[in-house]
């Protein structure tokens, strides 16, 4: 367990009301990215902009969470926890307000981008923070419950508050995120046990927390695991019209939520056991999609069961790849997670980026065979890492 100092003994027992708290953290990040996802047209009206200038409120959220991420964490290494995490929290209450009032789209543009600054230190600390309240023993469980907010945005929250959107305003989704928030705040307060910071002998670079064994290793499968995902997942509505299933996108997305959702329940049961297994049965699992995606498109039936499989893959990723890298460098957890908080960004605008590139030049087709070479990469470099990332004796 860390050396930072706690006002509670960690148990055996789960402490759900505090890891319940980052999971609430996790579902308004993740729902505050997304929500302009499905709110495109009604947003657009209401800002007098086109949908592809508000399909780049994501894209700027995206940037803030890349750049601030690192720099925010090493500035504040010497801040207590909690009241990091309520700042972070602050970020989101400010940013949906201003969103859900704001008739201007540059300012509309600034909260946004204000919104991913929060989001990139929120990430940084939630799975540190998860494992600061439990034994060493139980930190794959305590950043499955932390994380089981993230699936949990995109499966129900985000066509939840479309629906909303389309019957009471797109403004009212933003101002009820903000509620949220500010609930939050209040159960932070009273349920999440504070954390000192580090002290400044025990702070460490960024250069040495990148040069720790192991955290490379992490960190590369992270980019090439999370890039296939998002070459696939940003352009799936156009995979499914080569397909012929263009009207059952919402369909697919849906079957692929509910299974990621099984997916992290099944990581938070075995992954402080099987950590390494796990990861590499994600992968392989992932692959096998890919590949059916490749050779049976065509079939209804294989494509859902295809998507199944993926989701139930990827929904407990998070969970795995933030407590290898926890596991790994220890103290300097916080430091780490920045950075894979910005491999992770970088994967999803090179997701946006390699996956339109295929698509105009080679077509939906060429889509699996990409997803493909790189879980063959993620792989490789699982297999090598026996010793620090994905060490064989966590399973």
């Amino acid at each position: 367990m860390s050396t930072l100092a706690a006002t509670t003994t960690p148990t055996d027992r789960l402490p759900l009301a505090s890891l319940l708290a980052l999971a609430m953290a996790a579902f308004i990040t993740i729902l505050t990215e997304a929500l302009p996802a499905g709110l495109l047209p009604q947003m657009a009206q209401g800002l007098s902009v086109s949908e592809a200038w508000v399909g780049q409120t994501v894209t700027i959220y995206a940037v803030g969470s890349l750049v601030a991420a690192i720099p925010l964490t090493i500035a504040t290494q010497g801040v207590r926890r909690r009241p990091l995490l309520l700042a972070a929290i602050v970020g989101f209450v400010i940013a949906n307000t201003v969103t859900a009032l704001s008739a201007s789209y540059l300012l509309t543009m600034v909260a946004r981008f204000l919104a991913g600054v929060s989001a990139g230190l929120l990430w940084a600390l939630l799975a540190g923070y998860a494992t600061r309240l439990v034994p060493d023993h139980q930190n794959g469980r305590a950043i499955a419950v932390a994380m089981v907010g993230t699936p949990l945005a995109l499966s129900l929250g985000v066509p939840a508050g479309t629906l909303l959107g389309n019957l009471l305003g797109w403004r009212l989704c933003f101002g009820i995120m903000s509620g949220l928030a500010l609930l939050l705040m209040l159960w932070v307060r009273i349920k999440l046990p504070d954390f000192a910071g580090q002290s400044a002998g025990k702070r460490l670079s960024l250069g040495h927390v990148f040069a720790l064994p192991g955290v490379r290793s992490v960190l590369m499968v992270v980019l090439a695991f999370v890039l296939a995902h998002n070459i696939l997942y940003t352009y799936i509505a156009p995979f499914l019209v080569t397909a012929g299933m263009a009207d059952r996108t919402d369909l697919v997305l849906l079957v692929f939520g509910v299974t990621s959702l099984l997916g992290i329940w099944v990581v938070g049961a075995l992954i402080d056991r099987h950590l390494r297994a796990m990861t590499l049965a994600s992968t392989v699992l992932f692959g096998l999609s890919a590949a059916a995606l490749g050779m049976a498109a065509d079939t209804p039936a294989v494509v859902y069961a295809a998507v199944a499989a993926w989701g139930l893959a990827f929904g407990g990723v998070p969970t795995l790849f933030q407590t290898a890298l926890a596991n790994t460098a220890g103290e300097a957890a916080d430091v780490a997670q920045s950075m894979l908080v910005t491999a992770w960004n970088l994967a999803i605008a090179g997701g946006g980026v390699a996956g339109g590139l295929l698509l105009a030049q080679l077509g939906g087709w060429a889509f699996p065979p990409a997803v493909l070479a790189l879980l063959l990469v993620t792989l490789l470099v699982v297999g090598l890492a026996k010793r620090h990332g994905f060490p064989a004796a966590a399973g």
